[in-house]
């Protein structure tokens, strides 16, 4: 049966590197049947949470009426949601954590996600790079108790934009979503 994914490219370059992971997972997905879209945030206007609750009765963001809106929205919808985000100071993008921010709506919601994957490219090539926006992934899907992390891809030595192409992480994106 064709699961509902969407893809989250939390990038503020359009053609950034994960981005370009991003793009891998979906099409992988695509590949097996599934009913994919991709959301890039590159361009998006996303205000930050004021934790004011409000939208724990309407469902939806009280103050901020922006971008965040419809993407959050899709993300309760979805039943496979990955994530893809450059690692700045070896943590998720401002971009992602800000996205995150505004799922509050979605805490008593009836959201639908189960599966959530995580991608990730940085120019440093360790490969504890990425533990921090693991974990940061994992503090946010402590609140979404039906909801696990089924897989990450880190992306290690990519600067510019598109570095990531011909890296074996591509590949490897491109099956993790195959697998959804």
């Amino acid at each position: 049966m064709a699961r509902k994914v969407l893809v989250v490219g939390t990038s503020p370059r359009l053609h950034g590197n994960s981005n370009i992971l991003a793009e891998a997972f979906a099409d992988g997905a695509r590949e097996t049947g599934n009913d994919v879209e991709f959301v890039p945030l590159a361009g998006k206007r996303i205000g930050f949470c004021v934790g004011c609750w409000g939208c724990l009765k309407t469902k939806g963001c009280v103050v901020n009426h922006d971008d965040a809106e419809v993407v959050v929205q899709k993300i309760r919808t979805a039943d496979v949601v990955a994530f893809a985000t450059p690692i700045y100071y070896y943590e998720m993008s401002g971009q992602m954590k800000t996205l995150l921010d505004r799922t509050n709506c979605l805490y008593t919601a009836d959201y639908s996600f189960r599966d959530v994957y995580l991608l990730t490219a940085a120019e440093a090539t360790a490969p504890d790079t990425p533990e921090h926006a693991i974990g940061g992934l994992r503090g946010w899907l402590k609140v979404f108790k039906k909801a696990q992390l089924k897989g990450t891809v880190f992306a290690g030595g990519t600067t510019d934009d598109g570095t990531v192409r011909g890296h074996p992480e591509v590949e490897e994106a491109r099956q993790l979503g195959r697998g959804v």
